[in-house]
């Protein structure tokens, strides 16, 4: 679930119109998603979503800096790549530009696509989770096929999160995962400031959310069918490690605690617990450079680096992932 100011928009708007008339017929189920697309273009660092995402608009195709380096052998240091999965209505670059170049130096093989593109349509992350699943399937099986590496280390912003643990846990990806990251991630689910319970108390509410906002983020909801699923029989599976970042300023999971995951084996870490003056929330947290060294940390815990506290004021960033994605 990430940019989606543009989706939360779109809801108030539907969420208006459920209030003064009942709902059109459903539309048909959309066509099966397109493959997934490995953008290379490189592009600059960022500092912000809000840059990153206009320059992602401006720049179609680019990749974050440092990743799909198909040449890329892992080292010993680091013998397994790490693959970034971007969230909703996001991309590779807009999720991933300002982590990439640290990632990258610090000598890892970085890889990240674009996924879950309806066909016809310009923006990624709005198909079905389990259409996106199998793209990030594919992706990965590229990547270890290229670099020769046994396994991959995956790290998921918002849906990318969620896509990952599916693929992982429900499309035998954990024989391919070593471990799964999942920052700010939807695993049980948000309400969007009880919009989405409101929208979906209707007849043909979760329709029209599917409809406006696209399928990923009607199975983002709180109490999905989808989510619901795959966390049934316990939300992680033996053999790979798994660690949430999260913020109690989440503006799109509501309860925060919904990041977490709820098997005693995870490790579920809260920005705010460590760095209480850190009120970074759902849409900085890939630019955030306390969460960023969390990151780091959590894919090389031999080498932990202890973050810098500094004070991040509520709100930081919003603003410029309001105009980046609307104008």
């Amino acid at each position: 679930m990430t940019t989606t100011i543009r989706g939360l928009l779109l809801l108030l708007l539907l969420l208006l119109l459920l209030l003064c008339a009942s709902m059109a017929p459903v539309l048909a189920a959309a066509p099966a998603a397109q493959a997934a697309e490995v953008p290379m273009i490189p592009g600059p660092p960022q500092r912000t979503p809000g840059a990153a995402i206009s320059y992602a608009k401006q720049h179609p195709h680019s990749a974050p800096p440092g990743t799909n380096d198909f040449s890329c052998r892992p080292s010993a240091a680091h013998p397994r790549p790490v693959v970034l999965v971007h969230g909703s209505d996001g991309s590779g670059y807009a999720n991933w530009a300002g982590i990439s170049p640290q990632l990258k130096a610090a000598g890892y093989c970085l890889f990240a696509l674009n996924y879950g593109q309806k066909p016809g349509a310009e923006h990624y992350g709005i198909e079905t989770m389990v259409a996106s699943g199998q793209e990030l399937a594919d992706f990965v099986d590229q990547v270890l096929a290229t670099t020769g590496a046994d396994k991959v280390d995956l790290v998921g912003h918002s849906q990318g999160a969620t896509v990952a643990r599916y693929y992982v846990n429900r499309l035998g990806g954990a024989a391919r995962v070593h471990q799964w990251t999942g920052v700010a991630s939807p695993t049980y689910g948000g309400n969007f400031f009880g919009l989405t319970t409101a929208v979906s108390a209707f007849a043909g509410g979760v329709e029209a959310i599917e409809i406006l906002a696209g399928a990923a983020l009607a199975e983002q909801i709180e109490g999905s069918d989808f989510l619901t699923a795959l966390n049934a029989g316990g939300d992680t599976v033996p053999g790979v490690r798994y660690t949430t970042i999260g913020t109690r300023y989440d503006e799109v999971v509501q309860p925060y605690t919904n990041v977490a995951l709820r098997d005693p084996e995870a490790t579920n870490i809260v920005v705010q617990d460590l760095c209480p003056i850190d009120q970074t929330g759902h849409f900085n947290m890939p630019y955030d450079p306390y969460t960023q060294q969390l990151i780091m940390n959590t894919l090389d815990p031999e080498h932990v680096v202890v973050p810098r506290c500094t004070f991040v004021p509520l709100g930081t960033a919003i603003p410029g992932v309001i105009i980046a994605s609307n104008f």
